[in-house]
């Protein structure tokens, strides 16, 4: 009996450890879980959707999905080739070109109006709490920290761990001048050593305005949140940017809803659409779009441009790596939006109409 409590006990020192680790952040507490408290999106402890929002799709269990995910039939969900890719050296862009890099995923890089601009950057080869799981795809991991410029604005869209990388953040510190999150995402980073003074938190639907020219909308999005084992103590949102001369939608992840319609009529034509594509399934259709549902979006947005990201990078779910390029393409026949899809590292130049891009998915394994 003893020997059990022990054993029991020991388990759970481990269990306490491994969660107690810097990487898996805070939960917020004192002042700003007061404030937490006062948003309408949050009730009975937890943030919460706009609309409800089941975890998984009718007709699917816990059991069900696990079983798929680790016994089903998967296929070609990690590339055997190597993906291309090119390199643009950020130190180098001219300081008076609007341009978009993309580093696969949901990571990029925006040069507008002489703003250096970050978003959600996962630059560690992986993206989850270990090392050896969830890696980059071979060839896709040509970007670390040490290429980044110095930051003016970083945007954190919610802090799972394919947006929110430890490593990364901790590194990136000194060249970070603000960072613009949801509600309770705060916490984690002074957890990690930020100064609250960069920090600029927000509930959805609040508008900042960062410097002359420059104002942010956070806007509502229907995913969830967490990096531990209690889900929604911090807030997931999307952005609308708008600079001296263009004005972008920065999706991070959401499933579909009402919200897209409400933004575009709110917030009228957008010069750059850019919205999740990858790691989605029917099993959690509610909290990913669908490659359809990312064209029907960008219509509702009004977007002359979209970029579909997401994808290209990590296998989280367990569709085909190329699937969501080759099925948006595909649906794209019909809705006819005009659709990004540079290489990781490519140079997207954002006042450009006329830029051209491969189909550089096609004839890979």
């Amino acid at each position: 009996m003893y020997l059990l409590i022990l054993i029991i006990l020991f388990i759970g020192f481990l269990i306490f450890s491994f969660f107690n680790q810097p990487k898996f952040g805070k939960r917020p507490t004192g002042d700003r879980l007061e404030k937490i408290k006062q948003s309408p999106n949050y009730k009975d402890g937890a943030f919460q959707n706009l609309s409800f929002t089941p975890d998984l799709t009718e007709g699917a269990t816990y059991l069900s999905v696990t079983k798929e995910y680790f016994f089903g039939q998967k296929k070609r969900i990690t590339p055997v080739d190597n993906i291309p890719t090119q390199r643009t050296y950020l130190h180098k862009l001219d300081n008076d070109s609007n341009v978009l890099v993309w580093f696969g995923h949901s990571s990029y890089f925006m040069q507008i109006d002489g703003k250096r601009i970050l978003v959600d950057p996962v630059l560690s080869g992986h993206a989850s709490p270990f090392s050896f799981t969830t890696k980059a795809f071979t060839g896709t991991d040509i970007y670390s920290t040490n290429d980044i410029p110095e930051i003016d604005y970083l945007f954190i869209t919610h802090d799972h761990w394919d947006h929110l990388d430890y490593e990364t953040i901790k590194k990136l510190k000194p060249k970070i001048r603000k960072i613009i999150c949801g509600l309770g995402v705060g916490e984690h980073l002074e957890h990690w050593g930020y100064d609250k003074s960069v920090i600029v938190e927000a509930d959805w639907n609040s508008q900042l305005n960062l410097d002359p020219g420059f104002t942010v909308y956070t806007i509502p999005a229907r995913h969830f949140s967490g990096r531990g084992l209690k889900r929604n103590q911090a807030l997931w949102t999307s952005f609308v940017l708008q600079t001296l001369t263009l004005k972008i939608f920065i999706g991070g992840d959401s499933g579909y809803d009402y919200h897209f319609a409400e933004t575009g009529k709110l917030h009228g034509e957008f010069d750059l659409v850019i919205l999740e594509n990858g790691q989605y399934d029917k099993n959690w259709k509610y909290i990913h779009l669908m490659p359809e549902e990312v064209l029907k979006a960008a219509k509702e947005l009004n977007a002359k441009k979209l970029l579909s990201v997401h994808h290209g990078k990590f296998a989280i779910a367990n569709h085909a790596w190329d699937h969501p390029l080759v099925k948006i393409a595909a649906f794209n026949i019909e809705y006819n939006v005009p659709l990004l899809t540079p290489m990781i590292g490519e140079a997207v130049y954002l006042n450009e109409d006329r830029q051209m891009f491969t189909e550089w998915w096609k004839g890979l394994n």
